[in-house]
């Protein structure tokens, strides 16, 4: 059984949901203009950690929004390093985690990546395209530094698997809503919950559903079976079109919805 200490996320997560609490955590695009505010309004307005995206160039599990604002984060010059920089400048009070490629992480080295992220006060890093049996050399670098490590299952994954991806997960356990890549839909897909009752049955850790959970409705509905939900290119749409006090409202209507 794995001993490593519970980080600050997971038992921020685990006291919120005991007091009844489902929890909201947007994705913000760092490097995109207004990242820096459009951060700390989710803050401001009910979030219970927010997901950083680190740009990069080839974002296998990124939808055509989320690549926009990537890429134009890129184009203006972005580095990880950089992003990594403003965070203790971001004064938020709610955990912070990076979400980007393996690559980002094998360029430095684990070790280096790690220590990093704990300089800059980041709790957790998400990691899509680094699969459970290679995380080892990341996962002990991340626990070494205090990283949680925030594992992603998929509704394809079979019932032996769950367990193994649940028992390594760190912070909480993003149950993938289908398969595809992040962007908006108009209904919530049956894998969606389908995926976070499997999970709920297995595992302690908190399960947070993301990517095609759109708008407020469908975080109540995935709320309802999960800890609570992740959201990102509904977040990262408002920001590009309408700026960082958009995307404050919107959180603001994520969390009502979710607390009814």
């Amino acid at each position: 059984m794995d001993q490593t200490p519970i980080g600050r996320m997971e038992s921020e997560f685990r006291a919120k949901r005991a007091d009844g609490r489902k929890l909201l955590v947007p994705y913000i695009t760092g490097g995109y203009p207004g990242w820096q505010e459009a951060i700390r309004a989710c803050a401001a307005n009910g979030a219970d950690a927010v997901e950083i995206g680190i740009p990069f160039s080839d974002p296998v599990m990124d939808g055509p929004v989320i690549q926009e604002a990537s890429q134009a984060a890129l184009d203006a010059g972005i580095t990880p390093m950089a992003i990594l920089d403003e965070v203790p400048d971001l004064d938020v009070e709610i955990p912070l985690a990076v979400m980007t490629y393996y690559n980002l992480v094998h360029h430095p080295g684990p070790e280096r990546f790690a220590a990093s992220l704990q300089r800059a006060g980041i709790a957790g890093a998400i990691l899509p395209d680094l699969p459970l049996e290679e995380s080892g050399p990341w996962c002990a670098a991340a626990d070494e530094h205090g990283i949680e490590t925030i594992m992603l299952a998929a509704p394809t994954a079979p019932d032996e698997r769950l367990p193994l991806v649940a028992a390594r997960a760190r912070g909480f356990l993003y149950s993938v809503g289908l398969l595809g890549v992040t962007g908006e839909r108009t209904s919530l897909a049956e894998t969606a919950t389908d995926l976070a009752a499997r999970l709920k049955a297995i595992t302690d850790v908190p399960v947070l559903v993301g990517v095609g959970v759109s708008n407020a409705e469908q975080a109540y509905q995935a709320s309802r079976i999960a800890d609570g939900v992740i959201q990102g290119a509904s977040m990262v749409r408002r920001l590009m079109e309408s700026g960082p006090d958009a995307v404050g409202e919107y959180v603001a209507e994520v969390r009502a919805a979710i607390d009814a």
